[in-house]
């Protein structure tokens, strides 16, 4: 297909219940959130998360959608544990918590079109006591015991890119792509969100080949969303919404606080949504957090 451009309400009736959904970026950087809302507003529930996550976590347990995640951890950066997260968890949503390492590695063999990779990460650790995973012997002369971390392959990959055309190549701008690529190589399928939709000519390929992640025929959709990750940083286009986090953050402190969050900034469509939060040129305007 030459021309993948949908809407959000395309992307999301491709999902159905009970599937296994790898959503990219990384704590408070590129979580593809407009995507992330929309799932929030449908009727989709028993889904399984994969991430390293953020608010995509938190607004989606907050919403009732998630049956178990596979994470190596939920921040908000700056608040270290993800509030919604910690509420989800601490009233017993299904989780299996691992090393950053070892997600990598799931996600990592999946790419490959391998069952696992072999990784010293997690030996000597309670990590070993999770159910149903297994270790292996180095068939070499050293004979070493290693964790044999299974693949992690999610049905559908969702992604927020800086730029992208219509036929589905995408540019990932900022330094810290972290592990999109390898999300988009382990599911079946990948949809993106992006900053800007823009003539093939005008990514600059192959000069700008770098921040090109993944061949196109591994997208199977694109949609145009400008501030498509806010509140999390769309960096170098914008910075992280601190300000909206704290917002956000103290959503969890009650029922009518999420209540009231959710009726502003969830049950809206996208622009109503970017009026809410101050606008285009606000978010612009916000200066580089802090670490």
């Amino acid at each position: 297909m030459l021309d993948k451009r949908m809407s959000l309400a395309d992307i999301v009736a491709q999902l159905s219940d009970g599937m296994t959904i790898a959503i990219g970026g990384w704590a408070t950087r590129r979580k593809p959130m407009a995507l992330v809302r929309a799932i929030a507003r449908s009727s989709l529930k028993d889904l399984t998360i994969v991430s390293y996550g953020g608010p995509d976590v938190g607004l989606l347990a907050a919403s009732g959608k998630i049956r178990r995640l596979i994470f190596a951890f939920v921040s908000l950066d700056h608040i270290p544990i993800e509030p919604h997260f910690r509420a989800a968890r601490q009233a017993g949503l299904d989780v299996w918590e691992m090393d950053e390492g070892m997600l990598h590695w799931g996600l990592r063999a999946a790419a490959m079109q391998l069952p696992f990779l072999p990784t010293r990460v997690g030996n000597g650790t309670a990590i070993l006591e999770t159910p149903g995973l297994k270790t292996v012997v180095s068939p070499y002369a050293d004979g070493e015991t290693l964790v044999a971390m299974p693949a992690i392959r999610p049905d559908i990959a969702l992604l927020h890119v800086h730029r992208a055309d219509e036929k589905g190549n995408v540019l990932t701008l900022s330094p810290d792509p972290f592990f999109d690529e390898l999300m988009a190589r382990a599911a079946d399928r990948t949809f993106v969100t992006t900053e800007q939709l823009v003539e093939t000519a005008d990514l600059g390929l192959p000069g700008s080949a770098r921040h090109h992640l993944v061949e196109r025929s591994l997208i199977r959709g694109v949609v145009h969303v400008p501030f498509g990750a806010h509140p999390t940083s769309g960096a170098p286009d914008y910075q992280l919404d601190l300000n909206h986090l704290k917002t956000y953050a103290a959503s969890a402190e009650s029922a009518d606080a999420w209540a009231a969050y959710r009726e502003t900034y969830v049950d809206t469509d996208e622009a109503t949504y970017l009026a809410a939060v101050g606008g285009a040129e606000a978010i612009r305007a916000i200066p580089a957090a802090i670490y």
